[in-house]
């Protein structure tokens, strides 16, 4: 690894303890049913988000998808408003009409993110296509799972991203299930990235559980897009440590899902954080006590988050038309 500064490492700590501490506020509400729509939790995959948007200038934009609490923090969303939108508040970010799954903020970058899956990869494509006719220098990241190789529209936006050579960083988080469908029961070909190379587009296959190796690819990547050298598509292996959707954990033999024990105990074991911690503590780089003071500092964030929404208010049926258009 080469050598960062202490506080740059600590900044990417800080914010996968932030990510996941946000992520597993979440739980009880759900299960109490406090939280009305579906929330799929990022808890697990926040190297990923971490890595890829510690390359990022805050004018570059970013796409996500149904599981995109991580990418908007990452990005630099505010937990408040995060929050209040996960309880339909009108201080939500979407103003308490998207929910979960619907989370923007045009001021830092994340232009959105929608459960339809691969639904925003065609608008990264076309934000890239913009930047690109402006001469910006901004990239687009967009950010999808691996169930997302299904659908026709990606194919379609790697050829034409190729052929213009837009500023676009594809970014698959290969957390090895569709929904609750193992990778080799609905693809012939696990290794995703390789759906690059027919268009000519650089691919790479890359440990997603490791916050600095992301870090790496992702610069050297978009370093490659900026230079109008094309696109690049990365995968990114992880795991999510929480159900499809929810908390559940879904594991083998308790209800529908087929996710074996033992698997699921393998894969925490690579947990990303854990992992990030032990690194840092062995290397020097970070004390019990600073990981401590973080999650300290994190808590009092999120208690102030949701402080922040229960004092909020629900939408009006009357407000149900406001913002549809600008």
């Amino acid at each position: 690894m080469k050598n960062y500064s202490k506080r740059f490492l600590h900044t990417l700590l800080k914010m996968m303890i932030r990510i996941r501490r946000c992520e597993e506020s979440l739980v009880e509400p759900i299960l109490r049913d406090e939280v009305k729509c579906p929330v799929h939790l990022y808890s697990g995959e926040e190297a990923i988000a971490v890595g890829v948007c510690a390359c990022l200038e805050r004018t570059d934009y970013v796409f996500g998808n149904h599981r995109s609490h991580g990418h908007y923090l990452a990005k630099g969303g505010a937990v408040g408003p995060l929050i209040a939108e996960i309880f339909g508040k009108k201080t939500g970010c979407s103003r308490g009409r998207g929910g979960s799954m619907h989370v923007i903020d045009p001021e830092i970058g994340m232009m959105g993110s929608a459960p339809i899956v691969g639904g925003t990869i065609s608008l990264a494509l076309g934000a890239a296509l913009a930047s690109k006719i402006r001469k910006d220098q901004r990239v687009s990241v967009s950010f999808f799972g691996d169930g997302a190789t299904g659908e026709g529209v990606l194919y379609e936006s790697l050829n034409f991203a190729s052929l213009k050579k837009l500023p676009l960083l594809f970014v698959c988080e290969n957390n090895l299930y569709s929904t609750h469908l193992p990778i080799l029961e609905c693809r012939i070909n696990d290794v995703i990235h390789e759906i690059g190379k027919p268009c000519s587009i650089a691919t790479c296959r890359i440990d997603g559980n490791n916050v600095i190796e992301v870090y790496e690819t992702a610069k050297d990547a978009l370093d490659q897009c900026r230079r109008g050298e094309g696109p690049v598509f990365i995968e990114a292996l992880t795991y999510r440590l929480r159900g499809h959707v929810g908390p559940d954990d879904n594991i083998q033999g308790t209800h529908t899902d087929i996710r074996p024990a033992e698997e699921i105990k393998e894969w925490t074991r690579r947990d990303p954080i854990q992992q990030f911690e032990r690194h840092l503590l062995t290397s020097g780089m970070i004390t019990l006590s600073e990981i401590e003071a973080m999650i300290t500092e994190i808590d009092s964030e999120i208690r102030d988050a949701y402080q922040f929404t229960q004092n909020s208010e629900f939408p009006q049926p009357h407000e149900l038309k406001n913002y549809v258009y600008k």
